[in-house]
């Protein structure tokens, strides 16, 4: 009887202190209103925020994905995944395309391959994604004149690509201090890093391969698809790859406790990626990574498309959270 009187007692402050948690999380910003996602879905169902309050980037909508069955007796890995307008649903998307996300991870849940895991979609914003995504301190690394020369040939090749100031460092200080506390504090989740994962694709590749490099102790396994390593538009003698390559070498976590997975196709965009694969293959094997805790693919025939990447994303999803 005793021990049964403990026990109760333990679970009573156990979810005292969750309350008191998600209270502190709600007393340190603006009223945050979820609500229900107004599109249809292959698989779980979808909680929004229409616009995610924050001291460090432009407010954004972000989608939080939950499996069928989803339950508060459960505890749940958390998947981060950026350009999360391009995830669920092509009716809506500017290509009419999609992730497919709902199916995926529908599917792995539904044939156990992987933990039981949410989804958080941040959305980006088309006219400053490159600045939310480009990693900053490998810009930092290159000379003034030339950042201005690489800004103005992309001005005239794509105006979201005219900045020359990078604004990646509080993109993502706004997924670790800010979306992150509120999704461990209102959702049933392993806040660990061993249960913590990042993943996007082009651009979203460099700022998920960024975020483990910044973050190793929030981040344990990042999955970058068609990583944008040329950064801007292609050009002959780029410097910008050999940049990433050396933030790279000097900050990729250790591999006893952290996973990382690049891959990338051979049309269109993801053709002038090709050069780099043997350095990113180095890297990898010089800090002691191999085949259980890294990948570097090649898919034959892909492009840069969301078609190509739903044709692939269950490889990544799967490496990274199966049991």
């Amino acid at each position: 009887m005793k021990n049964i009187t403990i026990l109760f007692l333990l679970v009573i402050i156990a979810m005292s202190c969750k309350e008191n948690s998600k209270k502190e999380v709600q007393k340190k910003m603006p009223e945050i209103r979820i609500s229900e996602y107004p599109g249809e879905l292959a698989s779980g169902t979808i909680k929004r925020i229409d616009s995610f309050p924050s001291k460090y980037v432009r407010p954004r909508t972000v989608d939080v994905w939950l499996p069928n069955g989803y339950s508060e007796n459960e505890k749940y890995a958390v998947l981060y995944m950026h350009d999360g307008q391009m995830l669920f649903d092509s009716t809506t998307t500017w290509n009419k395309q999609e992730w497919k996300i709902d199916d995926i991870m529908g599917q792995l849940h539904a044939e156990n391959k992987i933990r039981k895991t949410i989804v958080v979609a941040m959305f980006n914003h088309a006219d400053i994604r490159h600045s939310d995504y480009y990693p900053q301190k490998p810009f930092e690394l290159i000379p003034q004149a030339i950042k201005d020369s690489i800004s103005n040939f992309a001005k005239t090749q794509n105006e979201y690509l005219a900045s020359n100031k990078m604004d990646s460092d509080n993109y993502l200080k706004f997924i670790v201090e800010e979306v992150k506390p509120f999704i461990d504090a209102n959702f049933s989740v392993k806040t660990n890093a061993e249960n913590t994962f990042v993943s996007g694709s082009s651009m979203g590749g460099l700022i998920s391969m960024y975020a483990i490099c910044e973050y190793p102790e929030v981040f344990g396994g990042a999955a970058c698809l068609s990583t944008h390593w040329i950064g801007f538009v292609p050009f002959e003698n780029n410097p910008i790859p050999e940049t990433f390559f050396t933030y790279l070498e000097q900050n990729i976590p250790s591999p006893k406790d952290h996973k990382i997975y690049f891959d990338y196709g051979t049309k269109t965009l993801d053709e002038f990626y090709l050069p780099y694969q043997h350095r990113v293959d180095e890297i990898l094997k010089l800090k002691g990574y191999n085949e259980t805790n890294s990948r570097n693919l090649k898919f034959e025939g892909h492009d840069h498309s969301e078609n190509s990447w739903n044709l692939r994303y269950q490889i990544p999803a799967e490496f990274l959270l199966k049991e």
